[in-house]
């Protein structure tokens, strides 16, 4: 048998990029330069934990990911190899091609933020690395933010296509009006009037979801360098809009009832944020409903210091338990707030229709960026939302989801307090798709568990990635709506097999004289 390489690897111990992924970088490395030839055998996880005196943890997980992307082989009883003959990876293609990394570090730094943080935030190569092993065959993925195929209304869409074909003809493939189809923004008015936003159809604009909606109102507020602050953490959309506009980005902490007003206030006296975006009622990923006397407060603030609202209420009506409150913008009574929502989460997330409500103060800024984004958002789909909005079928579906939504909820509740391990918490959501996780501090991180989870056939979004400034090392988000209850008994069960496995070695490791 051949004897196992002596690896050259020298580390950042200060650096921001965790040590995991400053082994895979340079594995890659000598991989694409030849250094590491196909058939080379890597030493033993715990030998090479030793030699560089760093967690056996970080080696088991970055030999895990580089098998994952074809760089490594594993043979029982044999060892780790360098993969493929020549560079090949085995499905066709070059294994230096294979992730698009180029070698480069994964760390993208953290937003703006000067906070101090024990684990990097994972870089954009690194989330699209691990959402492709979630898609893998046999996963059970909590990871991802929309509801499951199987809430869909398949049999109410062909419908309303067809109907709109036979009434329209070739109109509904024509470009439609940037400002959107008439009668669908007077729909969007009635609808959301029942939560007591009180606006015309000419305050409406029709956009290709409402990711596009916030990133339209980020474009149309905000330029280059300046400052845009949010909740920490936060929705992911929203990082990666301030990271592709160039922007700051700031995060404030929460508690049980929503963002924290004296954080906020001090840091709007400090620094004089251009926009500031929440997401008041079940908030992705906490789930947090922010309370009543909160949301006045906040307009009250934000008022005073003249700092418009960005509110994102795509969740809203995502209610199965506990008090409706209403949105910022039905409580607004100065036009400060803006309202970004869809029907993206409520009934099709490949239709791409959400919308913004604001004053002509931002009107027709917002119109003209729209225009030159994509001239206008699709006339079929408009049109056959429309429809379907005035057949009933979003009434009868939010019903239907909410049911489904508790009976998932529950048995995720139930699940979660027999399979994950002593000292885990998580929220009871009353609402949304989320659960907040909260891991021991006594095991591996949420990124460190991540492809031990993988390899157990399990899927979820890492914590750290939600926040500004890197923090929530601890921390997953699950999505318990995206799986029947069957799934998220076996899911959980095995998420928390694979954290009782690795915190194992983990202890183990900690408790040697080596590390």
């Amino acid at each position: 048998m051949l004897n196992p390489i002596h690896l050259t690897i020298v580390l950042d111990r200060d650096g921001e990029e965790p040590i995991y992924r400053q082994l895979i970088r340079h594995i890659r490395i000598q991989v694409e330069s030849g250094a590491l030839p196909p058939g080379t055998r890597l030493p033993a996880s715990r030998d090479l934990a030793r030699q560089l005196n760093i967690s056996r943890i970080s080696v088991v997980n970055a030999y895990a990911e580089l098998r994952a992307e074809g760089f490594l082989s594993a043979h029982a009883g044999r060892g780790t190899f360098i993969a493929g003959s020549g560079s090949s990876n085995g499905n066709g293609q070059s294994a230096h091609h294979h992730n698009g990394s180029n070698g480069h570090s994964s760390h993208n730094g953290s937003n703006g933020s000067n906070n101090s943080n024990s684990e990097a935030p994972l870089s954009d190569v690194s989330i699209r690395q691990m959402m492709r092993m979630a898609r893998k065959p046999g996963i059970i993925t909590f990871s991802h933010g929309a509801p499951p195929l199987e809430f869909f209304p398949m049999q109410y869409l062909r419908d309303a296509i067809n109907t709109v074909l036979d009434r329209d003809g070739s109109r509904a493939l024509a470009y439609e009006v940037p400002e959107g189809f008439g009668p669908l923004r007077v729909a969007v008015r009635d609808y959301v009037s029942a939560m007591g936003i009180r606006c015309s159809a000419d305050d409406i604009l029709i956009t290709g979801g409402t990711q596009q909606a916030i990133d339209l109102v980020i474009q149309s507020l905000l330029g280059e360098g300046e400052l845009l602050v949010t909740e920490n953490p936060t929705y992911l959309g929203v990082i990666d809009i301030a990271r592709t506009r160039k922007l700051q980005l700031h995060g404030i902490s929460m508690d049980e009832e929503g963002i924290r007003l004296d954080q906020l206030e001090n840091f709007i006296i400090d620094n004089q944020p251009r926009l500031l975006y929440v997401m008041p009622t079940y908030q992705n990923p906490t789930g947090a409903v922010m309370s009543l006397h909160r949301r006045r407060q906040l307009l009250n603030l934000a008022a005073e210091y003249k700092v418009p609202i960005l509110e994102d209420g795509v969740y809203n009506e995502f209610r199965f338990e506990g008090e409706a409150l209403p949105p910022l913008k039905a409580l607004d009574e100065t036009g400060n707030v803006i309202y970004a929502s869809g029907f993206t989460k409520t009934l099709l997330p490949g239709m791409r229709i959400g919308y913004v409500i604001t004053n002509h103060t931002h009107y027709e800024r917002l119109l003209r960026v729209k225009q030159a984004a994509d001239i206008s958002t699709s006339g079929l789909t408009q049109r056959t939302i429309h429809m379907m909005l005035e057949r009933g079928v979003l009434a009868s579906q939010l019903e239907r989801n909410g049911r489904e939504l508790k009976r998932r909820r529950d048995v995720a509740l139930a699940a979660a307090a027999r399979s994950f391990p002593p000292g885990t918490t998580w929220n009871t959501p009353h609402g949304g798709l989320y659960m907040w996780v909260e891991l021991p501090k006594s095991g591996p991180t949420a990124a460190e568990l991540y492809i031990a989870a993988i390899q157990a056939g399990v899927a979820y979004a890492i914590g750290n990635v939600f926040y500004t400034n890197g923090c929530g090392s601890y921390r997953l988000r699950i999505n318990y709506g995206a799986q029947a209850p069957a799934d998220i008994e076996e899911g959980f069960k095995r998420l928390g097999k694979a954290w009782r496995e690795l915190a194992c070695d983990y202890a183990d490791l900690e408790k040697s004289p080596l590390l």
